[in-house]
């Protein structure tokens, strides 16, 4: 199923199991891909809706990556690949209903608007594919709504949910899917990849640094360096905050709501370089002297923080209370040497 110009890296066993299904031709019609983000869950999606249309009569295995199917899906721009996400994505509008471009969830009128696009055969390809990404996004209703479309879809069409973790969805959701987890990759993974694409040795070695096992984000900071630059700055700010006082972290938990109201996208990529941070902490601590400034009882309290804060922010808990809690949690690393 490997593609020479393919963008996914590691996770051979979830490329593995979807390439089977193909070539036994027994295709789950929906199918559950759980994992961090940033670890090609997309890429892997796209290239299994490739590999399903894929029209080259000469390239084994498929995709080819060069025939029209191949190119629009890996373009995302097929007529017949859906990406499902918040916003007025099939959105029909009409009576008196108002858009909603920014929303941050997946409505029910989207799912309505899927359930109606579905029930029509594919514009030109062998199968139809929805990706719904996040699927954690799903509201209530449109996932009530979805649950019979997905446990009885048309023969043309292949759902693909993309989402964190299995306990953000509901289980009526969970248990009508094939589940494939995506995990973390080994960074010499992510390496050898980068280095083939000619990317500067010096360059790889910041990415991989900087990506935490992400090979999307090796990617993203390969090719963009100055990315890596921020990344260090806001692990600074993450050193200026756990050093500071507690009303000085009260204010930072202020800060933290208020842009949580705007884009929560943000405060989980916040909340990943705070886990870098506390990981960094950790790997420094176990090198060092037992009079170092951190130890790994600290890092660890830490990270053990910032997982509570996730799990309880995907939980639907108050948003202050969880990151409330996580700054309380964090130990106060303002003692000298």
């Amino acid at each position: 199923m490997v593609q020479p110009n393919n963008n996914i890296i590691g996770n051979t066993a979830a490329v593995t199991t979807l390439h089977k299904m193909v070539t036994d031709e027994q295709v789950a019609h929906s199918i559950l891909l759980v994992g961090p983000e940033k670890i090609g869950r997309t890429a892997i999606a796209l290239q299994f809706a490739a590999t399903l249309n894929c029209v080259s009569l000469e390239s084994t295995p498929k995709p080819c990556g060069v025939c029209r199917a191949c190119r629009l899906i890996q373009n995302n721009s097929h007529p017949d690949l859906i990406h499902l996400i918040p916003g007025d994505v099939l959105c029909r509008g009409g009576g008196g209903h108002e858009a909603h471009p920014n929303s941050r969830d997946i409505r029910i009128c989207q799912i309505r608007g899927l359930i109606e696009t579905v029930s029509r055969y594919p514009f030109e390809a062998p199968w139809r594919v929805i990706i719904i990404e996040p699927a954690e996004q799903l509201g209530r209703e449109a996932a009530n709504a979805l649950l019979k479309t997905l446990e009885e879809p048309p023969n043309h069409t292949i759902f693909i949910l993309i989402s964190k973790t299995l306990d953000s969805l509901p289980e009526t959701i969970v248990s009508r899917c094939r589940q494939l987890s995506c995990t973390l990759v080994n960074p010499k993974i992510i390496e050898q990849e980068l280095l083939m694409r000619n990317i500067p040795v010096d360059i790889v070695s910041k990415a991989i640094n900087a990506a935490n096992k992400k090979p999307g984000l090796a990617i993203q900071f390969s090719e963009n360096p100055k990315l890596i630059e921020e990344r260090a700055q806001q692990l600074g700010h993450c050193q200026v905050i756990a050093e500071s006082s507690q009303s000085d972290r009260a204010q930072y938990v202020l800060d933290l709501v208020d842009r949580w109201r705007k884009n929560r996208t943000l405060v989980y990529e916040e909340l990943e370089i705070w886990n870098s941070f506390w990981e960094d902490i950790l790997l420094e601590a176990a090198k060092t002297k037992p009079s170092s400034q951190f130890t790994i009882q600290e890092a660890l309290a830490g990270l053990k923080a910032v997982t509570t804060a996730k799990n309880n922010l995907e939980a639907l808990v108050i948003p202050r209370l969880c990151l409330e809690l996580m700054l309380l949690q964090f130990p106060l690393l303002s003692r000298g040497n």
